[in-house]
This record gives C-alpha cells, structure tokens and sequence, in this order.
C-alpha cells in the first residue's frame, strides 16, 4: 500500500483505529463516533453525520448522506482546509461555532490516503488528553518532548 494513492472511505476507520486510545463508539444519539480515550470520558474526534436538511447538495438539493464531521485543531486549521480549493473539504451555517469540517466519503479520493491521515491526526491531537498526544507525537531526537 503506497500512502500517496487517493483516500478511499476504508481508509478512514483504518486510520482512526491505528491511533492510541481510540475506540468507535456513538454520539448524538447513534452516530458512528471515533472517540479518544477509550472509556467514558471519550471525546469524539470524527463521526459519521446522518442526513439533514442543513447540509444539501447544491446542484440536486438532495441531502448529504456520506458526510464525515472531523474536527480540526482550531478555527485556523478550519479555515485553511476549507479555503483550499485542492481539498473536498467544506462547512455549513450550522457548523460556524465550531471548529470541525465536513467531507462527502464519496469525495475522498480527491486527496490521498496520506492527507487524509494528517488530517485525522490532527482530529484526534485536537481531542485526545495532552499527554497521551504528546508520547504518541514526540519527536525521538527531542528527548521525548513536542516543544514549547
């Protein structure tokens, strides 16, 4: 498997299940929800939305019904993902006061496999406790630190 290949909608648990701690559970009632850390006080990084009429597709006005939620670091991460034309990458209204985005699984495959994992990391950095992001992203030459 070469990580450059576009990202295909196996990718995405694949991905979410190779991280630490992480564990698929559900939220907003039975949405399919990777959380980090296992156990009750998971936070869920990435889930699988249901349809609903706040997210439609704009040429048939048919509603989405592959969208992920993957939230981002900050509204700068957001923002930049959003913003860059060469990502499938979007939000709606009813995500302004957040900081996550959406994207069609059926789109993946306009990034490759390897952007679609810096992106889920990045996801599960933003809700994952400080120190379990910290041993999993330090750097061997650092002395185990992440910096600052």
């Amino acid at each position: 498997m070469t990580p450059d290949r576009p990202a295909r909608p196996d990718d995405v648990d694949e991905i979410c299940a190779a991280l630490p701690e992480t564990e698929l559970g559900t939220s907003w009632g039975d949405r399919p929800t990777w959380k980090v850390p296992r156990g009750p006080k998971g936070k869920g990084f990435l889930l699988r939305r249901a349809p609903h009429p706040t997210a439609v597709d704009p040429d048939t006005g048919e509603m989405y019904d592959d969208l992920l939620v993957v939230q981002t670091p900050t509204e700068v991460e957001k923002h930049a993902l959003v913003a860059d034309p060469a990502t499938p990458f979007f939000t709606i209204p009813h995500f302004d006061r957040t900081s996550a985005v959406l994207v069609q699984q059926s789109r993946l495959g306009e990034i490759t496999r390897a952007e679609l994992a810096e992106v889920i990391t990045d996801a599960w950095a933003a809700m994952a406790p400080k120190r379990l992001v910290r041993e999993h992203l330090a750097d061997p030459g650092d002395g185990g630190t992440t910096g600052g």
